[in-house]
């Protein structure tokens, strides 16, 4: 089995750190920012965003009610904002299951 080295939390993440993290161009984080009144992430001196793991983590439950569940941005919106924690487990169970997934196709290929 490979190694796979564990991610150190940060403080701050950089708007393109959150798009790899979410597979989704950075265009895409912008335009969440706009439309979600939850995210605020803080600016550093040159202007570049800095998104917290609050924020990130955020960013998945947006990510996951988009994509995953197909719900439109009021939906999402609405959705964030009534969040009773369940989303949380929603999301961590979809990452894990897309872990599983990559873990078993690194198998598949490698027979």
């Amino acid at each position: 089995m490979p190694y796979r080295e564990k991610r150190v939390e940060k403080l701050y993440y950089t708007i393109g750190e959150c798009a790899t993290e979410l597979n989704v161009p950075v265009s895409t984080v912008r335009y969440w920012e706009s439309e979600f009144p939850q995210l605020k992430p803080t600016r550093n001196k040159k202007g570049n965003r800095l998104f917290t793991a609050a924020d990130l983590a955020k960013l998945k439950k947006i990510h996951y009610f988009l994509r995953e569940r197909g719900m439109t941005i009021e939906g999402a919106r609405k959705a964030l904002s009534a969040d009773s924690g369940d989303s949380d487990r929603d999301v961590a169970i979809a990452e894990r299951l897309k872990s599983i997934r990559s873990m078993l196709v690194e198998i598949i290929e490698s027979l």
